[in-house]
């Protein structure tokens, strides 16, 4: 309903221009774009992974989850960042089984 410049009744207030109902930039935020994929996967080959990545790797091939939850969770601080590096890490895993 447009709104009319009175005072009372259902199309009160100040006449204003509707935000489009688009994508908001707060509402993208966290969606990464596939121009940061390509950077991050061609760091990752390059770079390689760090020590902790590498230990929790080999954590999560004796299964020993438990621990490597552990040590995920105390180098990046909560859990929630900890489950999401353990099923990156286990994800990359399991492809290179699949490689081979």
């Amino acid at each position: 309903m447009a709104r009319s410049n009175i005072r009372y009744g259902p199309n009160h207030g100040h006449p204003t221009t509707a935000i489009p109902k688009t994508a908001r930039p707060s509402q993208r935020k966290g969606v990464s774009s596939t121009k940061t994929k390509f950077v991050r996967s061609v760091v990752r080959e390059v770079v390689g992974f760090s020590a902790y990545e590498r230990r929790v790797m080999e954590l999560l091939r004796n299964s020993k989850d438990k621990k490597a939850r552990k040590l995920t969770k105390k180098r990046l601080g909560t859990l929630l960042r900890s489950k999401r590096k353990l099923e990156e890490l286990s994800g990359i895993i399991q492809e290179s089984r699949r490689a081979h």
